[in-house]
C-alpha cells in the first residue's frame, strides 16, 4: 500500500501538523478546507456563503493537483458553526457539482479554527 502526500500552493497551506491530502490505493482524502484565500492566508470576507465558495475553490485546487474533478468526489463532510447557515451553504455547494452529488454529512460544531464559519472535507475516488 503506497501513500502519497498531496500538496499544492493553489490551496491554503496546512495550519497545523497535517497534510492537505493523502492518496492511497485509488482513494484520496483531503483535509477539511476552511474558506481561506491561499494568496492572503485570511478567511474570505462576506459571511458563510463567501467562505463556503472559497472552501470549494480550495478543494478544486486540490482536485486539480491530482487530476480529478468534482465528479470524482464520493463523500463530503460539512462542518457549520451555525446550523442556520445550512441553506446558504447548500446553495453554494449545489453549484459546485454537475448533478452527480456525492454522499454527504453536515454537522454543527461549536467553533472552527481561525473563526471560520464552515469547513468542508472530501474523499475522492482517484
Amino acid at each position: 500500500m503506497g501513500i502519497s502526500v498531496i500538496s499544492t500552493p493553489s490551496a491554503p497551506a496546512a495550519i497545523g501538523p497535517y497534510s492537505q491530502g493523502i492518496k492511497t490505493d485509488g482513494m484520496t482524502f483531503f483535509s477539511g478546507q476552511l474558506g481561506i484565500n491561499p494568496a492572503t492566508g485570511k478567511l474570505a470576507e462576506g459571511g458563510v456563503a463567501a467562505q463556503a465558495e472559497q472552501s470549494l475553490k480550495n478543494i478544486r485546487a486540490l482536485l486539480d493537483a491530482i487530476g480529478a474533478a468534482p465528479s470524482d468526489i464520493v463523500k463530503t463532510t460539512i462542518y457549520l458553526v451555525d446550523i442556520a447557515d445550512f441553506a446558504a451553504v447548500n446553495e453554494v455547494y449545489g453549484k459546485f457539482f454537475d448533478g452527480a452529488f456525492p454522499a454527504r454529512s453536515c454537522v454543527a460544531v461549536h467553533q472552527l479554527p481561525m473563526g471560520g464559519l464552515v469547513e468542508i472535507e472530501v474523499i475522492v475516488a482517484k
